[in-house]
């Protein structure tokens, strides 16, 4: 887990790509009827700007949130590092399941694909099948791995406060 501010915004920046890019392939698939040249290129061109929604969002709100709700009902500054980690990863993703399932219901009401009133709609629906792929991809894959690839790029101790 990062130690300092410059360790965490390099690890939120990693941990963002991630999980961005794979949600977005996730939802072009879904909304393209299928996994397909077409929709890897159509989730690769929507993915810069999701990718800088998904960060403002989480640097500023969801993580500080899932911080103070983790911190403050389901574990302790003393608690495990494997718990604080589930924990703090599950509040996350709860909360950027809703803020970036209300982004994809937005870019698909911006590109036509639906009317403006089945925004609200298309939200609602996306949040569970947005939550039942984003959190045990984070818990089980996107979790691990970036903490390895952060902990092998930046040994604790080498980045400065």
């Amino acid at each position: 887990m990062p130690q300092n501010k410059r360790e965490s915004i390099i690890f939120t920046v990693m941990m963002c790509f991630v999980m961005v890019f794979w949600m977005s392939m996730y939802n072009v698939a879904l909304n393209m009827g299928g996994l397909s040249i077409e929709s890897i290129q159509a989730g690769w061109l929507g993915f810069p700007i999701a990718y800088i929604y998904a960060m403002c969002f989480d640097w500023f709100l969801v993580s500080k949130i899932a911080k103070w709700f983790s911190f403050r009902f389901i574990v302790k500054p003393t608690s495990k590092p494997l718990h604080i980690i589930l924990s703090i990863s599950s509040c996350m993703v709860v909360q950027m399941v809703i803020v970036m399932s209300f982004y994809g219901a937005l870019e698909l009401c911006f590109e036509g694909h639906i009317g403006w009133d089945a925004l609200v709609m298309t939200w609602l629906t996306n949040i569970p099948k947005n939550f039942i792929m984003a959190l045990p991809f984070q818990l089980l894959v996107a979790g691990p791995l970036v903490r390895k690839l952060f902990r092998k790029a930046f040994p604790e101790g080498k980045v400065l406060a």
